[in-house]
């Protein structure tokens, strides 16, 4: 499914955070969003999943406003893992999962065996099968993030929303995560998920990423792979570093190694 963005600006409490953003995420593509700290990343995908509304321009997906969507089947073509998100309830890991199903229950709403089914293999997926009778608060910060994963893959959407999908976890289980995401996990059967995510490790963005679009004081001011986006001079620019390019000796993927700059 493909998601477009058009002149999409973005205004919290009277303040405009996000200015005339245009971006087009192509069917099963990966697409990050990388910026500095307050450069606008999760002010923007809160628009996309629809915490905020655009104070202008368009959210589409397959070429129908998202936000005109009845939430119920917005859900079920997007799922959104906030930076943020969690629950103040003492659920089960279960518990916390089965919520990605509730947009396709009818009627009463009660899980099916089906349901569950969907549920225990998104928790495998994620590696969390063994935290499924745990109960959520009780978890460690990788822990929770990874239920909260399995509940976003557990919505079987055709668009994954990702804001800092490894915050809290350890390395491996950054590798995992995103190569999971990758690999389409949660989208339905034969299908790989269209995946928007934000990312602060420019690292995990080049390796992983097809596309990566670049935020500065909430507006893009680079867009393409990440080969040819992530120069020297654009990291200098927008995140005051110097970084040196080097290549990854099995994959080629570009990698970045970082210093200050000299003092001028």
């Amino acid at each position: 499914m493909r998601l477009d963005l058009t002149g999409v600006s973005v205004a919290v409490a009277g303040r405009r955070l996000v200015h005339d953003i245009d971006l087009t995420a192509g069917s099963g593509r990966l697409i990050g969003l990388v910026g500095p700290n307050g450069s606008g990343k999760s002010t923007l995908l809160r628009c996309v999943y629809r915490a905020l509304r655009p104070a202008a321009g368009s959210v589409r997906l397959d070429g129908t406003d998202l936000h005109a969507l009845p939430a119920r089947e917005a859900a079920r073509l997007l799922a959104a893992l906030p930076q943020e998100a969690g629950t103040d309830f003492d659920f089960t890991a279960t518990e916390v999962v089965a919520m990605g199903r509730l947009p396709h229950q009818r009627g009463s709403g009660r899980a099916s065996a089906a349901d569950r089914e969907v549920c225990d293999r998104a928790l495998a997926r994620v590696g969390a099968a063994h935290l499924a009778e745990r109960g959520f608060l009780a978890l460690s910060g990788g822990e929770k993030q990874r239920v909260l994963l399995a509940r976003a893959l557990a919505q079987e959407p055709r668009v994954l929303v990702l804001d800092e999908p490894t915050n809290h976890l350890d390395i491996a289980q950054q590798l995992e995560v995103l190569a999971l995401v990758r690999d389409g996990a949660g989208s339905g059967p034969g299908q790989r998920p269209t995946v928007l995510t934000a990312l602060h490790d420019l690292n995990l963005a080049a390796v992983h990423c097809d596309e990566l679009y670049v935020l500065a004081a909430g507006r893009i001011v680079a867009a393409g792979p990440p080969h040819d986006v992530l120069t020297a001079e654009l990291l200098a620019e927008v995140f005051g570093v110097r970084a040196h390019r080097v290549h990854h000796p099995e994959t080629g993927a570009v990698q970045l190694l970082f210093d200050r700059l000299p003092a001028s």
